[in-house]
């Protein structure tokens, strides 16, 4: 059967196609997006009313990689597709984020978006064709959706700007951003930068925004080739009350405006609006109060935000007395913790970070079984928010999303800083544990990671910090308020949450999610510099608790040395069945990890004593050593027979003492000279050629008696 099929050329004229009327014809929406060998399908589907006193968007959007796409089994004892990875987990968030503004406000009904990678091409990466699957899908349904939109990865590399980069240049881009937007407007960016500026962030979405337009455009024209389709559905679902919705707004509202203004912190402020509301209630009959209690609290919650709004755009200040631009009281402090490797305390306002450094081995990386990914990772950055951090009482079920895309950002910022591989050969992971939060604790765990990653003696490049932007805005009067450092209540009521981090000298990572139409780059410009300068004196805050890495680890942190050995004594290092290594970590307590890395064996000895490192690097240099004819050995005797004794002169490698070799006199039996696990000192005199046998003497190295005629081993 044949669909229909859109397609359109990107960039530097690669091919993207746009599929409908094929594949999985019972949902509202289906299209498959290929690029290259790339190729996802994405479905979505909405049921036909909302539930009731819904006063939401119940969206879900789940983006899934099948392993067969790549040819591939999963791994695990099930061998199949279960749970959905971070990775899903974190192009999930990026879909959702982009989709979400645009549905209507009044569209209540519960929508699933399903996103499947279906065909994988390793060079081109899926997550920059999702959005543009699951928009397509809209596009060619009857949901209500104000898009088209899409999404597309622009990397800037070797100082050129590209659309949809193949995978393995962006390895070497100094820029690495996900932009999401219609043809009008931004609507979300996500990504990695190596500190770069403002401008060229800019740049790069601009660059972006160009190239979504034609992606736009080609949803638009696919969506009038469907003949089929149907206009968007009718629906209903609010009920209002506009009686009732005056009624609130004309009691409230300036007594709403006398609590925010008054500078409270943020439980007595969220008492204080309760407070107001519960007074309103009392005014109506038992009948009204349950009647309209869903739209009670819609419209409380629309002039509470009214309220705050045009407080923060005419009196220019904040809910806790800030001006725009200021930044609340930070104080941090770094060794709270005696026994972990690295910790430290971030706290500034209301919002605080418990934050952990471990170090450990190549054993400790990560190992990502993916579809699309496959890789050891070794640097890891895990970020819990607990429901106490915000006062609430709340089940704990595992790691969430929002905690999974927290955290990846947080590790997007901090990790263009950290050292190499040859200045760190630690594994490390950062933990980050939320213990109060109002306003940004993502930007919270990227200072505190700073303090810890120094306090740990890890040589970080730079100290990183990370500051979250907020942006309220009036069309009709066209004013305008960028905040520094919001709180949550300022998040939640505001136009644009815009997180930014990076060093003194540029941006290492952004997140941005935009909820208003038609943000100028003028205003994008502004609250980047604005952002800029509060990166600055966030860092000066840093710097007052620690300005450097440590000179030198902790003493419990274990010590790693590396070594490296020609690839063919590899097996003899680890011995038959592993009965070297073993044998080694046992005796030493040190823990030893090889890797072969081309022709050589890399070796990490690790130990937090030095004494059992050295005895280690001992060992292995014994194993690997190669006997030279002449030397002298002092050697173990390991067996005794009758001809003779074998002495073990190197790891794992013994040779003949024969009997007529041990002195110059001649002797009944070896016994009553040598015994098994005597220390002696041998002379290697011949290496058989052909079997490679060791000829040992030790009469050589002693002195022949005076007038001896005693026959030496030759005869003579």
């Amino acid at each position: 059967m044949e669909g229909i099929v859109k397609t359109f050329n990107i960039g530097d004229g690669r091919q993207i196609s746009i599929e409908t009327g094929k594949l999985a014809k019972q949902a509202d929406g289906a299209c498959v997006v290929r690029m290259g060998d790339t190729m996802v399908l994405a479905t979505v589907v909405a049921k036909k009313d909302a539930a009731e006193n819904v006063d939401f968007m119940p969206l879900s959007v789940e983006y899934r990689e099948k392993y067969a796409a790549a040819g591939r089994f999963p791994g695990g004892f099930f061998k199949r597709e279960a749970r959905p990875s971070d990775h899903e987990i974190l192009i999930s968030r990026l879909v959702d984020r982009a989709l979400r503004p645009l549905f209507p406000d009044d569209f209540h009904a519960e929508v699933q978006v399903i996103v499947t990678l279906i065909s994988a091409d390793a060079q081109v990466l899926p997550d920059a064709l999702a959005c543009l699957a699951a928009s397509s899908a809209l596009a060619v349904s009857n949901i209500p959706f104000n898009g088209p939109i899409s999404e597309a990865r622009v990397a800037r590399i070797n100082g050129q700007f590209v659309i949809n980069p193949p995978t393995s240049d962006i390895a070497t881009a100094d820029i690495d951003l996900i932009v999401a937007a219609s043809y009008d407007n931004i609507v979300m960016v996500e990504g990695e930068m190596k500190e770069v500026s403002e401008t060229a962030m800019i740049e790069a979405i601009s660059f972006a925004h160009e190239h979504i337009k034609i992606q736009c455009n080609a949803q638009l024209e696919l969506a009038a080739m469907v003949a089929q389709s149907s206009p968007k559905r009718e629906y209903c679902h609010e009920k209002n009350d506009e009686e009732l919705k005056a009624a609130i707004r004309a009691f409230t509202y300036n007594k709403i405006l006398e609590v925010a203004m008054s500078g409270q912190p943020k439980h007595a402020r969220a008492e204080g609006f309760e407070a107001i509301k519960a007074e309103f209630i009392a005014t109506l009959s038992e009948e009204d109060r349950a009647a309209k209690a869903p739209l009670i609290s819609r419209y409380y919650h629309d002039v509470e935000k009214e309220a705050m709004r045009n407080m923060v755009l005419d009196a220019r200040r904040r809910l806790d007395g800030r001006k725009l631009d200021e930044i609340r009281p930070i104080w941090s402090e770094v060794d709270y913790l005696p026994t972990a490797h690295g910790s430290a305390i971030f706290t500034r306002g209301e919002t605080q970070s418990l934050t952990t450094v471990t170090l450990g081995t190549k054993l400790d990386e990560q190992l990502i079984d993916g579809a699309m990914i496959e890789e050891k990772v070794d640097f890891l950055l895990h970020y819990n928010f607990p429901p106490f951090s915000t006062g609430e009482v709340k089940p704990i079920r595992g790691t969430g999303r929002r905690e999974i895309g927290h955290g990846n950002l947080a590790l997007r910022a901090l990790k263009p800083m950290m050292p190499s591989k040859e200045e760190n050969p630690y594994t490390v992971r950062i933990v980050s544990d939320i213990l109060e939060s109002n306003g940004s604790s993502s930007m919270a765990t990227v200072c505190a990671g700073t303090l810890a990653l120094m306090d740990a003696g890890v040589k970080l490049r730079k100290p990183v910090a990370g500051i979250a932007m907020g942006l309220i805005t009036e069309s009709k009067s066209k004013k305008y308020a960028i905040l520094s450092d919001i709180l949550g209540d300022e998040d939640h009521l505001g136009d644009m949450d815009f997180k930014v981090t990076g060093t003194a000298d540029g941006i290492t990572a952004c997140q941005m999610d935009i909820k208003v139409d038609g943000l100028s780059y003028e205003i994008l410009n502004e609250a980047l510099d604005q952002a800029r300068r509060g990166r600055i004196h966030i860092l000066g805050e840093i710097a007052k608790t620690i300005t450097t890495p440590r000179e030198d680890y902790k003493p419990h942190v274990p010590r790693i040395v590396k070594i490296t050995i020609p690839r063919e004594f590899i097996g003899a290092v680890i011995g038959p069945g592993g009965k070297v290594i073993q044998e080694m970590q046992r005796e030493t307590g040190s823990t030893i990890v090889i890797e072969e890395v081309g022709e050589f064996g890399v070796i990490d000895i690790v130990s937090s004593n030095k004494d059992s490192i050295e005895a280690v690097k001992a060992r292995i240099k014994g194993i690997v050593a190669i006997p030279e004819v002449g030397e002298v050995y002092h050697g173990t005797v390991k067996t005794i027979t009758t001809f003779g004794a074998f002495v073990e002169i190197l790891p794992g490698k013994d040779g003949l003492l024969h009997i007529s070799e041990i002195e110059w006199r001649r002797l009944k039996d070896v016994e009553s000279v040598l015994k098994v696990g005597d220390k002696i000192d041998v002379k290697l005199i011949e290496v058989d050629s052909k079997t490679g046998k060791l000829k040992l003497s030790r009469k050589v190295l002693l002195p022949k008696p005076e007038g001896d005629r005693t026959e030496d081993s030759a005869g003579n």
